[in-house]
């Protein structure tokens, strides 16, 4: 049985890779890239460092994050409240807040 390939938007996440954050935002909904165009916070842009950087055990408070292309396929902590939960970034979180993958 052949697994079917990702594709978000008709781009496969190779493709989404190499975008820029402009590009990106074209395809994501609304709420998202109204978000993304008011920049990011300090907190954010930390984290996105430590994506940048390959880092093991990322963990974050930054739950009003946006998943972007170069998150995709990396494990990150998000607090809840009370604790990290631990989850592994794939395609189909792209566009979305990393709060809504770690419940309250």
């Amino acid at each position: 049985m052949v697994q079917k390939e990702f594709k978000y938007r008709g781009k496969t996440i190779a493709e989404l890779k190499t975008f820029t954050l402009n590009e990106f935002m074209e395809l994501i909904p609304s709420r998202s890239r109204r978000s993304l165009q008011r920049g990011f916070t300090d907190d954010q842009k930390i984290l996105l460092e430590k994506f940048r950087q390959n880092k093991k055990n990322i963990k974050t408070h930054s739950r009003d994050m946006i998943v972007i292309p170069e998150m995709v396929d990396h494990m990150v902590k998000v607090y809840d409240g009370k604790q990290f939960n631990e989850f592994l970034i794939t395609g189909e979180m792209l566009g979305h807040f990393l709060g809504e993958f770690s419940l309250t």
